[in-house]
């Protein structure tokens, strides 16, 4: 079995993934899919402890959120454009703003700090 956490529409999910018949090319994998718990506060370079990371490359579009502003759990914090869609970005768990790290109209790539929380 292999352990997978895969990202769909900005929700991660953790996979388990069993291959069935051994190694054989033809095996059917079969896979549970449940929503991921919340990301664990991660230290960072910005000023708060838990990292906002971008999921996808594409251009910030509205920055929503304020250094200093309480969030909760799914609030969102930026909104990026993600090939022409819009997709919010959102707090991992309830805290505080410490640091907003990109601006309105600039391009990221994929796993950039987008802001930090405490």
């Amino acid at each position: 079995m292999k352990n997978y956490t895969i990202t769909v529409n900005g929700k991660a999910y953790d996979v388990t993934v069993e291959e069935k018949g051994g190694s054989t090319a033809s095996a059917a994998p079969v896979a549970a899919a449940a929503p991921a718990p919340a990301a664990a506060p991660v230290a960072s370079t910005g000023a708060g402890s838990v990292k906002i990371e971008a999921g996808a490359a594409g251009k910030v579009f509205k920055v929503v959120a304020n250094p200093g502003q309480a969030v909760k759990r799914g609030d969102t914090v930026v909104i990026l454009e993600v090939m022409k869609m819009e997709t919010p970005v959102v707090a991992p768990q309830d805290g505080t703003v410490a640091s907003i790290d990109v601006t309105e109209g600039q391009q990221i790539e994929s796993g950039a700090l987008l802001a930090t929380m405490n």
